[in-house]
């Protein structure tokens, strides 16, 4: 039970209680006590031992931890049911009803002093915020998730943790959610904080940055923790995400067939638990998936598929990045102009804060147009602007890329000087293939 109110308080409490109830001091005192005793307890200048509570909570038909704490009994039995509703809305997409209701829940722990509740309440609001792509107040609301449970154990924490390190990976900042990640898994590796939940959470979250990194042997790493974790994991939604960040190792390494298992378990799980915006996300990595096989058709119908689906739940960020990744399998299929139409209009919800890895690729896909259409000035301008994005994220495997590309375009219109530059550039960031510059790799988990 939570530590009781300060006399004074609990004086006020007995007080109103007993003339809501009409009574007298010496009917709420009865047999046991004295009016006297009463009085003094009403005005403060007493503290009441837990047997003096109980006799008078009995007298005003309350409950014990109600009179000592003023809180409504079984409240936080009652938010937590709550909060799973909550916490279901969220997932069928309803990012904006369900912020609503944990707006709600937030301030009635805050009322009661409810710390557990109130740090579930701000994690799912900044669940909410990241859905509608609000980066910056996400990662506010993760961290005063965090200075809410700043007295409980790491694993409590690392949900919050796990927020803050993905709203840095969406804002560009790929480094930095890297650092967030291994740091924690070392301490709860190191610890002897061995919670499998939170181990595959946050192995499951540091794949994409290493992969956007160019570091493929940690992601690959990562991967493989987090399948030999899944078997002790409960919770099916934590093992459906896993499912989906490992098909991109999977991809990577060119075990096709693999990747489709893995995100068709991903996506029948997603199903079973009506968790619409992960579903939609299935149909994106698996448009990915086919985009990377040459499989054009396929892939461009998974991601009208994600499309559709995040549309409609106005999951803005995302649906700007599945857009990006539906014009580059339009233009392989020949449908440059319907490509470029597509990037101009999400480009807008794109920017070096919010969502720069995908940001670039837009702006190489239409330098790559531009070039097409031998407008040479609009290339070099767009690969430019994406070369800065790239640089600025740390996303060593594209930057690599992109420098080839603004190379061939510099030498083809005659600035040899320049091209080598450039081309220098991304031989810079093709010298350590698989590796990161943020020192040893996080212990491995006790598998």
């Amino acid at each position: 039970m939570a530590e009781r109110d300060d006399p004074e308080t609990i004086g006020r409490r007995v007080q109103q209680l007993r003339h809501e109830r009409g009574m007298t001091q010496k009917q709420l005192a009865e047999p046991a006590y004295t009016p006297a005793y009463i009085s003094t307890l009403e005005s403060g200048r007493v503290r009441p031992s837990d047997e003096a509570l109980r006799h008078l909570a009995e007298r005003l038909g309350v409950a014990f931890e109600e009179l000592a704490t003023g809180r409504p009994t079984h409240l936080a039995t009652a938010l937590r049911l709550r909060l799973t509703d909550a916490q279901r809305t969220l997932a069928t997409g309803e990012a904006e009803v369900a912020a609503e209701q944990y707006r709600a829940l937030l301030a009635e722990a805050e009322t009661h002093g409810l710390d557990a509740e109130r740090a579930a309440a701000l994690l799912g609001l900044g669940e909410c915020a990241m859905e509608l792509g609000d980066l910056v107040t996400g990662r506010r609301h993760f961290e005063r998730a965090e200075e809410c449970l700043a007295d409980a154990p790491l694993p409590s924490r690392v949900p919050a943790l796990r927020g803050r390190a993905v709203s840095h990976y969406l804002a560009g900042e790929l480094r930095y959610a890297c650092y967030l990640l291994e740091s924690t898994l070392d301490e709860l590796n190191r610890s002897g904080l061995h919670d499998p939940d939170s181990l595959l959470l946050l192995y499951a979250s540091a794949i994409g940055p290493y992969m956007d990194m160019g570091a493929h042997v940690r992601a690959a790493q990562a991967a493989e923790f987090a399948l030999a974790l899944a078997p002790q994991v409960g919770d099916p939604a934590l093992v459906a995400r896993m499912h989906r960040s490992v098909a991109r190792t999977l991809i990577a390494e060119g075990r096709v067939a693999e990747a489709d298992a893995s995100l068709a378990k991903a996506a029948e799980l997603y199903r079973q638990l009506q968790i619409r915006t992960e579903l939609a996300n299935c149909h994106w990595m698996r448009g990915y998936l086919y985009a990377q096989n040459g499989e054009l058709e396929r892939a461009e119908n998974e991601l009208r598929d994600a499309l559709a689906m995040l549309s409609e739940k106005r999951a803005a960020l995302y649906s700007s990045q599945v857009a990006v990744e539906l014009a580059d399998v339009l233009h392989r299929r020949g449908r440059s102009k319907e490509a470029a139409e597509l990037l101009h209009r999400v480009l807008g919800d794109l920017s070096s804060e919010r969502g720069a890895v995908h940001s670039a690729a837009a702006h190489r896909l239409l330098g790559i147009i531009a070039e097409d259409a031998r407008d040479t000035e609009a290339a070099e301008e767009h690969y430019v602007r994406a070369l800065s994005l790239l640089e600025r994220a740390g996303a060593a495997g594209d930057l690599a890329d992109l420098c080839r590309l603004l190379g061939d375009l510099l030498r083809r219109t005659g600035r040899v000087e320049a091209a080598l530059d450039a081309y220098r550039t991304g031989l810079g960031h093709r010298t350590a293939p698989g590796t990161t510059t943020l020192g040893p790799a996080p212990a491995q988990p006790p598998l």
